[in-house]
């Protein structure tokens, strides 16, 4: 869909009522997807995107993770940005170590281009099916080419889940690590039964070097808010099948919304509720993504 005949809709800001959760995060914990849009005057949007965002800036989201009580975090490059990666970049140079990132790469991209991304803190490469100004899984092998070398991942968000399917002999044979994003993008209505969810599971089982993010359930719930039940059972059948290569991410600013917008403790506080017990909370919110990114050990 051209730029020149698409109007970018103009989306809700995130909630600014911070407040911390009922239960305290464990030590060290780690939010796996964000994303920041701000100094509109420095960081230009993508002529070719699907919405606009409004001003969500890196100061809100460090304030967010005071109130939750989140130490680190991954900033995954923004679709309204296209390819141009500087103001992740910028950001992981002004925060090193709190913050990795996750870019969004052509399979041409220089060699030295990639270097120094991987120098300041890039740790994968996102592929998007449903943006028109991103990499994509017609990407799948030169960009597993490209990383492999780095020790970098692939982070997909596929366009519908039942896309897995056809994808599974691809991602069998991918040479790198991959992430499955926002629960892989199955809806509630699809359920735990679903082919493409049957995909991650398997996938989940027996590659050792399979991911999935436990976040924006509240976007794929048909159930919808507040209690998105439908999406429940999901999110307990990925805890059961790895609960060692699940990780957690707040999506913060849930962008490209515009009917209504969650409260972010309010989410914790919901995906706490569904956990099966203690056992799995220091792997979820810490330990796991801490492994899966690098992240230094103090």
């Amino acid at each position: 869909m051209s730029g020149s005949h698409f109007i970018p809709p103009v989306v809700l800001p995130p909630s600014t009522a911070l407040r911390p959760p009922k239960r305290p995060l464990p030590a060290g914990a780690i939010d796996c997807h964000a994303h920041i849009f701000d100094r509109f005057e420095r960081y230009k949007l993508d002529a070719e995107r699907r919405y606009s965002p409004p001003p969500c800036t890196r100061e809100d989201w460090i304030a967010l993770h005071t109130s939750l009580g989140v130490e680190r975090g991954v900033q995954v490059h923004g679709s309204p940005y296209g390819f141009d990666n500087s103001i992740t970049l910028d950001f992981l140079r002004d925060h090193p170590g709190r913050f990795l990132g996750v870019a969004a790469i052509r399979p041409d991209i220089g060699e030295e281009q990639l270097k120094r991304l991987d120098a300041c803190g890039f740790r994968a490469a996102r592929l998007m099916d449903q943006f028109p100004n991103g990499a994509t899984t017609a990407q799948l092998e030169p960009l597993a080419r490209r990383v492999a070398r780095y020790g970098w991942h692939l982070e997909i968000n596929i366009a519908k889940s039942s896309d897995w399917v056809d994808l599974e002999p691809r991602l069998r044979a991918c040479p790198v690590p991959i992430v499955f994003d926002h629960l892989g993008r199955v809806r509630g209505d699809e359920g735990v039964d679903s082919p493409g969810f049957a995909v991650i599971r398997r996938l989940l089982a027996e590659r050792n070097d399979c991911w999935v993010k436990i976040s924006s359930w509240y976007r794929l719930s048909q159930a919808g808010p507040p209690h998105f039940d439908d999406m429940r059972p999901l999110v307990e059948a990925l805890l059961a099948t790895r609960p060692d290569r699940c990780v957690w991410g707040t999506n913060w600013p849930h962008p490209g919304l515009t009917d209504f917008m969650p409260n972010d403790a309010d989410l914790l506080d919901q995906l706490e509720s569904w956990l099966p017990g203690d056992s799995v909370r220091e792997g979820l919110f810490a330990a796991n993504a801490a492994k899966l990114y690098h992240f230094a050990t103090a």
